[in-house]
């Protein structure tokens, strides 16, 4: 079951595959593989909430942007790449 990051209202997306994901992830992340964004509906059937999407360097949460946004996500964020990210990892 997807876990939601604490701030309510607020999720963050983590893009990367799931054996990406399982090696360490940002702290309240769920993982949607860009392969299986139109699931995001499940975690996040508000659209109107923020998407604070990332992946390993960007390129992929900026293509998941990109499609979040035309599915109607307009509050999707590329925050870009877990490479980048200096917190602790679940």
């Amino acid at each position: 079951m997807p876990v939601r990051v604490r701030t309510p209202h607020i999720t963050i997306v983590d893009v990367r595959e799931a054996n990406e994901f399982a090696q360490g992830h940002v702290p309240g992340a769920i993982n949607v593989p860009l392969a299986s964004l139109d699931r995001i509906a499940e975690i996040s059937p508000s659209k109107s909430d923020p998407l604070y999407v990332h992946c390993l360097s960007g390129m992929r949460s900026s293509r998941a942007c990109r499609q979040l946004k035309s599915m109607g996500y307009a509050n999707a964020v590329n925050i870009g790449g877990i490479n980048s990210y200096h917190g602790p990892l679940e």
